[in-house]
């Protein structure tokens, strides 16, 4: 189907009728898509481009798989919407294939639209379930823009729109390339972990419901835990009785080469939040997956949250066909294996780069952290020049500050992975590579 409008009609018409999120609306910039295919989407104008972004972490399974489509419009033909206590075959089946895939004993969810509404509701089931008040968040972490998932989101955009919910508790991160405890990878002694427990204390662990935390932490900087963390804070939360909440919005559904980022280190959280790759975003559909446990509780008392859009039938057949997507291409091995390629080629990048400080990875969840210094670490921030290169090239990512994302569909190819990367590279060459001093 060819476009009403015109390139610029499409932006033109976007820029004035509509707010873009998270934008300065006179500084936007939008490319004009119409159409995309596997790891490619075209614009307007007919330009093609590799998306290393995977549009924002959640199209993992590429543009436009057919099941995926068919499912969505089968499903569209015989019954488009339901009320939210109705009963559906596809609500059935996706509560089915989640619990299926959840790691120990998370096998009931309540179906939302999105992440934000994840932790939104996660945060009652962890209120309701211990009758405590208090939600402990990382400071390097995003949970989502409404008033309860902002108040749990430690970065800048929390304090533009404060005051947020209330009883939420930051701590620091495992960030161990800008340690916030000022040590070194040969130094480290885990005070990211006994610092957490602190902070319990303080706190008072009788009024602490929930430590949540993203599986890998996503855009703020993609920052992989050490392989002792989750397991130890698992153990501090078993200790005081606080329920462990992992948001699995963007690193769950293959992303790390494990079904959640948490089975990397074979922990149970009590609560998953996630969306995104539960329907490759070609519908909205988010989830709280619950332990048996939590989902006992409510057997016998009154569950208080609703929303209209509750399991919702078209995203429901969505996430049907999306896991069996997953489970019949091999996307999850795919990201493991092309994961392993992926960090091996960041390594040499890092080496042949002088701008790139640090690169993070795990499966197909990747950064590099650009520097004017390695020594002593200066941002290079904005990175404005860096991303007119890429856009001209026809490369498509995103970053937050200094840190460029590498994080294509999981259905990439080696060949199609050293085409961005070479774009990558070239664009480092003519911008960041001569900021270093």
């Amino acid at each position: 189907m060819s476009p009403k409008l015109t390139a610029q009609e499409i932006v033109d018409f976007s820029s004035k009728y509509t707010f873009f999120s998270w934008s300065v609306q006179s500084a936007v910039n939008p490319i004009p898509i119409v159409k995309g295919k596997g790891v490619y989407f075209w614009d307007a104008n007919g330009k093609r481009y590799l998306d290393f972004s995977s549009q924002l972490m959640n199209l993992n399974i590429g543009h436009q798989h057919p099941k995926v489509v068919k499912a969505i419009q089968d499903q569209a033909g015989v019954l488009a919407y339901a009320h939210p206590s109705m009963a559906t075959e596809p609500r059935g089946l996706a509560g089915k294939k989640i619990s299926e895939v959840a790691p120990g004993n998370l096998n009931k969810s309540f179906l939302c639209l999105g992440g934000a509404e994840a932790n939104e509701n996660a945060i009652k089931f962890a209120r309701f379930y211990t009758g405590r008040n208090k939600i402990l968040a990382r400071y390097r972490s995003y949970h989502g823009a409404t008033y309860g998932a902002i108040a749990l989101t430690g970065d800048y955009r929390r304090l533009a729109v404060e005051p947020a919910m209330p009883g939420t508790v930051h701590f620091l991160d495992p960030y161990c390339y800008r340690c916030p405890f000022g040590w070194t990878r040969a130094t480290c002694h885990r005070e990211c972990i006994t610092h957490v427990e602190e902070i319990i204390q303080y706190e008072g662990p009788d009024k602490i419901a929930a430590i949540i935390m993203e599986g890998v932490t996503g855009s703020n900087g993609l920052i992989v835990p050490p392989d002792d963390y989750w397991p130890r804070v698992r153990e501090i939360c078993n200790k005081y009785g606080v329920l462990l909440i992992s948001d699995e919005v963007m690193s769950g559904w293959g992303r790390t080469g494990k079904w959640f980022a948490v089975d990397n280190w074979n922990v149970v959280p009590d609560i998953i939040t996630t969306a995104k790759g539960i329907t490759a975003g070609y519908v909205p559909l988010g989830a709280v997956i619950v332990s048996d446990a939590i989902a006992e509780f409510f057997d016998d008392k009154m569950l208080w949250a609703g929303l209209t859009y509750s399991a919702h039938p078209l995203s429901c057949a969505a996430a049907v066909a999306t896991i069996e997507v997953y489970q019949e291409d091999g996307l999850i091995e795919n990201a493991s294996r092309l994961g392993k390629y992926l960090g091996n080629r960041l390594e040499e990048i890092k080496q042949k780069h002088a701008s790139v400080g640090d690169v993070r990875y795990i499966g197909l969840f990747s950064a590099l952290e650009l520097v004017k210094n390695r020594e002593s670490k200066e941002m290079i921030d904005p990175l404005t020049d860096i991303q007119k290169v890429l856009r001209a090239e026809g490369l498509f990512t995103f970053n937050f500050h200094n840190i460029l994302f590498v994080v294509p569909p999981l259905c990439i190819t080696e060949a199609q992975l050293e085409e961005g990367l070479k774009i990558v590279e070239k664009a480092l060459e003519q911008t960041t590579d001569k900021m270093v001093g």
